[in-house]
């Protein structure tokens, strides 16, 4: 009989206070900014869905092939008995995981981290239908804040997928690394996905589609912002941005401001002014080559055990150990 649980580590009132010291913060700067967690309203979701099976967005298919080609692999170099997941959201590509230590014959839980208590609720149920016996402990966790992994069964795999690494600023990714670090134990290990530098019209189509779809998804912060801080920003007076920076190895994505305007948020007592052509950052996500994420991980005390790749190089999964 499978169970499953749900430990809430995030505060009633988190998401109010984070998306305001966010919004006071980042759109008092210069040059202006939001962080892209406050892309992942319901809306966001379904459209970051629809991105991942886009001809053009290449990183969701071409991790699952890695972890299709190799999770027997990461299997029996962890022997895990508890799976814990970043992020987890609905947990689609941990199945691969879940399988290959099933059928090894060591996993006995597994802990999906995320900051959205549905996607916990829904994937948990699902998990605990599909894996008999499995435990299924849910924590509701901010990540960036700190890594939220609970007590478990060792050894531990802690998988950080989808390239979110890359989504953190360098001293952001120091930071989190080691705080999870000092959370492994010395039998645990760390499986991270990253998105490879290539050649940057590959890149930019990956995060401006022909079909306008990351465009959407892109101005959509602006309508979380206009529903939880009463503000009155026009999604259409901004146009989507994405751009390579080849000196930082990141795309950023940007919203430009069509015309001069001042937006109002009531619920900071904050107009805030753009010129015509101005832009806000939203995204950064760098790319990685392998001796980097080697020198983050050594960084944090980690080794670089194992290092994969889709078979045309786009995309890198390594397992990393504590040292």
């Amino acid at each position: 009989m499978s169970t499953f649980d749900l430990t809430r580590l995030l505060a009633a009132d988190h998401f109010s206070t984070a998306l305001r010291h966010d919004v006071q913060h980042g759109l008092t700067s210069e040059p202006k900014w939001l962080p892209p967690k406050w892309f992942y309203d319901a809306r966001g979701s379904e459209l970051f869905e629809e991105i991942t099976r886009l001809p053009e967005y290449y990183p969701t298919r071409a991790e699952r092939a890695i972890l299709t080609a190799r999770a027997g692999e990461i299997a029996a170099a962890t022997r895990a008995r508890t799976l814990v997941e970043l992020g987890s959201g609905s947990s689609e590509k941990t199945r691969l995981l879940l399988d290959a230590l099933r059928d090894l014959g060591t996993l006995e839980s597994y802990v999906p981290v995320d900051v959205s208590e549905s996607a916990l609720a829904a994937a948990g149920k699902a998990l605990s239908e599909e894996y008999p016996g499995l435990a299924v402990h849910g924590v509701l966790a901010d990540f960036t804040t700190g890594p939220g992994l609970p007590p478990g069964g060792g050894p531990r795999l802690v998988a950080f997928l989808g390239g979110t690494l890359g989504n953190l600023l360098p001293a952001e990714r120091a930071a989190f690394l080691r705080r999870l670090r000092a959370a492994l134990g010395p039998d645990d290990f760390l499986l991270l996905g990253t998105d490879l530098v290539k050649d940057p019209d590959v890149l930019v189509a990956a995060y401006d589609d022909a079909a306008g779809v990351t465009a959407e998804f892109n101005r959509n912060v602006l309508n979380v912002l206009n529903r939880e801080l009463s503000a009155d920003f026009d999604p259409d007076a901004f146009e989507h941005v994405a751009l390579w920076d080849a000196e930082q190895e990141w795309i950023e994505m940007r919203l430009r401001s069509l015309r001069a305007q001042t937006v109002k948020i009531p619920a900071l007592d904050l107009p805030v002014h753009f010129d015509a052509g101005e832009e806000l950052r939203t995204e950064v996500s760098a790319k990685f080559r392998r001796e980097r994420v080697a020198e983050e991980l050594t960084a944090a005390r980690l080794r670089l055990a194992h290092w994969w790749t889709d078979d045309e190089g786009r995309f890198g999964l390594s397992l990393a150990e504590p040292v």
